[in-house]
């Protein structure tokens, strides 16, 4: 007869103790586990942003370039990165990221702070700024951040409140953004693919969202502000490099130091970034 290890000697141990426990008690202790289980599971969802984008999104499908981007943010929520810009494909995920989820973690962490939401048009950020008020009133969300809710009052599409005095304010480039105050401002592709287009006759159009940017949002951000800038890239000239070649030019203090993450769609060795959804045919 073989000899057992210690190990096989517990599991035969505690395996004995499994058989004396009647129906009922095992119904009980499957049940706390199960309880305890979801308790841990909302716990870790307010410090980790991929098990708050695992909870909020059940349809999910995880990829690299997702570890990588949640790594940068869970810096710009601890307020470590306070300049970054991500380049990528579209998508490929970047503006349910950096759009929708990243306000909805910020706001339960920080229900007091202010968010400004910029899209290269009012229409695309306020269609954002409806899906995270829409995910900060459901239940899953609240069972994570109980203390953050919408104010009452919240029904405006572009601009709402939370319970503690937080705002959300979206607006598209050149909006109005007088009297708005940032502590995070996120600016998702400012320039779309018309404005490429347009950008062959016409050079100054990159310039002039850059100009609307240094003259409003980058003036309404609060003390330790953070700033985030998500975009695919349509041109050397475009609105990264507006801010990389302000950044090489200038001096002194007061300038911005943008980390850059590059994302591409088919990396140097041939893979590609999200094979989860796309193929190396289909890209």
């Amino acid at each position: 007869m073989p000899i057992k290890t210690a190990e096989e000697r517990e599991l035969d141990r505690q395996l004995n103790l499994i058989k004396t426990v009647k129906p009922r008690e095992f119904a009980e202790i499957t049940e706390l586990l199960d309880q305890i289980d979801k308790i841990e599971s909302r716990q870790k969802a307010q410090t980790d942003f991929l098990a708050f984008v695992k909870a909020m999104w059940p349809g999910f499908i995880q990829a690299r370039h997702h570890q990588i981007m949640a790594e940068v943010i869970e810096g710009v929520i601890a307020g470590t990165k306070r300049r970054t810009i991500v380049n990528m494909a579209p998508r490929h995920t970047k503006s349910e990221f950096y759009s929708y989820l990243l306000p909805a973690f910020y706001l339960g962490k920080y229900p007091t702070r202010k968010i400004i939401q910029i899209c290269a048009t009012a229409t695309m950020a306020q269609d954002w700024s409806r899906k995270v008020r829409n995910l900060v009133s459901t239940e899953d969300y609240q069972q994570i951040f109980p203390g953050t809710s919408l104010r009452p009052d919240s029904k405006s599409a572009g601009r709402w409140h939370t319970n503690k005095g937080g705002e959300y304010f979206a607006v598209g480039t050149e909006g109005n953004v007088t009297g708005k105050g940032g502590d995070l401002v996120i600016i998702d592709d400012p320039t779309g693919e018309q404005q490429a287009v347009t950008s062959l006759s016409d050079p100054t159009v990159y310039r002039k969202v850059y100009d609307w940017y240094v003259a409003g949002p980058r003036q309404r951000l609060q003390p330790n502000g953070v700033i985030c800038v998500v975009q695919s890239r349509w041109a050397t000239n475009d609105f990264t490099g507006q801010l990389l070649e302000a950044e090489r030019r200038a001096d002194g203090p007061n300038v911005d130091h943008w980390e850059v993450i590059e994302l591409p769609a088919i990396m140097p060795s041939g893979e590609i970034m999200f094979p989860g959804f796309w193929t190396l045919e289909l890209l």
